[in-house]
């Protein structure tokens, strides 16, 4: 497959940069300022040095990329709320051009789920999320499988910043501020790191699954959400000494959205430790099913990414 990528952060350069292995070539790469475009293939490791050095992948404008010669669309701009945009324009633009979309945005489907539903629709192009829930795990593709209509509940650790946050705190008896400031200098989180320990991260994944499940619109004012920040150490000294931790757990259920801290067993399936994702599936019929692996990360999200791109190809 031929493929535009949109956003050249962590997710969107190691897309390009992996793609080759997966059989797919990359004809055009852009970032917020520019672009480079080839029809038989950019050099992807030329524009990555670039952008390592001058900051630019090439010397297009950005939006060249979304009228290149591409067959799929990755949308891996930063995730931003409200109207979605740039984001939701990119995949309207290739929806109209009957383009596939691949996206590893959560945007568009957390905030505009509906919008993107008809443009699909009116497209011979298909929209893919996997990417936008748990980075690596297949959380999504596994739903597909099951069948949404299958299953009752989804829940689990969806943020990494919050959980090395939650289990160093639990582990070293720290206090919130010393372990977010040595999170911060590890580049576990940002130097912003609200989107993440207010649970805004964990929410919209959780928004996402929603819509998949339930194919109606959700978006962020329809969860209820609650952070971490106020979490001392004293309560997790006292869950311990119940043989329970704290993690912030997003859960899907019954047609509603909640994202807050809550008390697990110590030694439990949802008590992943450090930057590690879980997502727990209730289903009908095959119990309950844990997925658990890296939900961030440059490679381990393109991975996601490339795998959509793979069942399009099929």
């Amino acid at each position: 497959m031929r493929l535009a990528v949109m956003g050249a952060g962590a997710v969107g350069t190691s897309v390009a940069d992996l793609a080759g292995e997966y059989g797919h070539t990359v004809t055009a790469l852009a970032d917020s300022s520019s672009a480079v475009l080839d029809a038989e293939g950019i050099d992807v490791e030329a524009a990555l040095d670039r952008k390592s050095r001058e900051g630019v992948v090439g010397d297009a404008a950005p939006d060249a990329a979304l009228d290149a010669d591409y067959d799929v669309l990755v949308e891996a701009t930063p995730t931003t709320l409200d109207d979605a945009e740039p984001g939701f324009s990119h995949v309207a633009h290739a929806l109209e051009r009957d383009k596939h979309v691949v996206l590893a945005n959560k945007g568009p489907v957390a905030e505009r789920y509906a919008d993107v539903r008809a443009l699909e629709s009116a497209s011979e192009g298909e929209v893919l999320m996997e990417a936008t829930v748990a980075g690596a795990i297949p959380a999504l593709s596994t739903i597909a499988d099951v069948g949404p209509q299958h299953v009752t509940a989804v829940r689990g650790v969806l943020n990494g910043t919050a959980n090395f946050v939650l289990s160093r705190m639990a582990a070293e008896g720290l206090g919130y501020e010393h372990v977010l400031a040595e999170a911060q200098d590890l580049g576990v989180a940002e130097a912003d790191p609200s989107f993440d320990v207010q649970g805004t991260d964990a929410a919209l994944k959780c928004v996402i699954v929603a819509n998949i499940l339930y194919d109606e619109e959700y978006t962020l004012a329809d969860a209820e959400v609650a952070g971490i920040e106020d979490i001392p150490g004293s309560a997790l000294e006292l869950a311990a000494e119940d043989g329970r931790t704290v993690r912030l757990i997003g859960e899907v259920s019954q047609g509603s959205v909640r994202v807050g801290p809550r008390l697990v067993p110590e030694h439990g399936t949802l008590a992943v430790t450090g930057t590690r994702n879980i997502v727990q599936l209730e289903t009908e019929h095959a119990g309950r099913l844990n997925l658990s692996g890296r939900g961030a990360g440059g490679p381990e999200t393109a991975s996601a990414v490339l795998a959509d791109v793979g069942r399009l190809a099929r």
